[in-house]
């Protein structure tokens, strides 16, 4: 399975993908659009084992809603994801039951390692 979960309106998506060679064989998602269920970001946890871990700590949103609602747990997070599209950390790969999460470059390295198997 290939599926990638990016931002339409995020130049730095467009080029990672790009970069990477995204093509019909994957089933793309704009988040913006099509935003996460809770399945999905379920499904995502079960490759990271932290919500955090999804979390875009460069949202400009992010620091308002902490300053109105600190978060506590890892739950909390979660309940982020859901609420609003910019907090996750992206462009997210789902490829061959492995997650690669964000825009690092070694990060779009082990993407394009994965599909070059």
């Amino acid at each position: 399975m290939r599926k990638v979960y990016f931002l339409s309106t995020c130049d730095t998506c467009r080029r990672i993908m790009k970069e990477v060679g995204v093509d019909e064989s994957f089933e793309q998602q704009d988040i913006k659009f099509t935003p996460l269920t809770e399945e999905q970001v379920e499904q995502l946890y079960t490759y990271t084992g932290s919500y955090e871990a999804l979390i875009n700590k460069r949202a400009r949103k992010l620091k308002a809603v902490l300053a109105e609602q600190p978060v506590s747990n890892d739950a909390d997070y979660k309940q982020l994801l859901l609420a609003d599209y910019t907090f996750l950390k992206r462009p997210v790969f789902e490829i061959d039951k492995q997650l690669f999460v964000g825009n690092a470059p070694k990060t779009v390295d082990a993407v394009k390692a994965a599909l070059a198997h």
